[in-house]
């Protein structure tokens, strides 16, 4: 009996976190938003003029606006230079280009090369793994694997441990007809949710 109700707890649970969880991710970044922005409104605004969620709303536009501005030669070239300077101070170099590096994995300018998701034969024991082409072209490889016909594949760990950025041979992966999100959620979980 002990054990059916917990089992049956541990079922709650489980259903529970992921929509708890997806829920205060969301309450935590609207809240970010209005505090950001919403105090230097309410500076500006008289108090019966503001009203909650216009931090929110400001900062949503003030996003979409750079998207907008990011598309013209001139604003492009400007955000360049102040990233190369960004990339010459020691700390914030490190940091910074890891987080661009990775928000870029997701950018839509680079959807089709980046969800390109490949089955990885692991030598001959007919054994494969799941992974992600992150560079399929030769110039953005190491000088020394140009000539060879390689790509960059990312192996990610189950239960999000980390990953290995493995060059293969474009002879050893196989496209898979999985999206990128399927087969993220597969590999993550280890295949227990099984692939849908």
């Amino acid at each position: 009996m002990l054990r059916s109700i917990s089992k049956t707890l541990l079922t709650g649970f489980i259903t529970i976190l992921p929509v708890v969880l997806t829920v205060y991710l969301l309450y935590w970044l609207v809240t970010s938003m209005e505090t950001l922005l919403g105090d230097a409104i309410r500076l500006v605004l008289p108090k019966d003029l503001y009203w909650p969620g216009m931090g929110t709303i400001a900062v949503l536009l003030v996003v979409f606006l750079v998207g907008v501005l990011l598309h013209a030669y001139v604003v492009q070239r400007l955000f360049a230079w102040g990233q190369q300077g960004l990339y010459h101070v020691p700390v914030i170099r490190t940091v910074y280009r890891s987080i661009r590096d990775f928000l870029d994995y997701f950018s839509p300018a680079r959807k089709e090369e980046f969800q390109q998701v490949v089955a990885v034969s692991l030598g001959e024991t007919g054994m494969q793994a799941i992974g992600f082409v992150t560079q399929a072209g030769a110039e953005r490889l190491p000088e020394d694997y140009r000539g060879d016909d390689s790509v960059l594949v990312y192996m990610p760990m189950s239960y999000m441990i980390g990953g290995y950025a493995l060059l293969m041979p474009r002879s050893a992966v196989r496209p898979l007809n999985m999206s990128m999100e399927e087969a993220m959620r597969f590999t993550l979980t280890a295949g227990v949710t099984g692939a849908q």
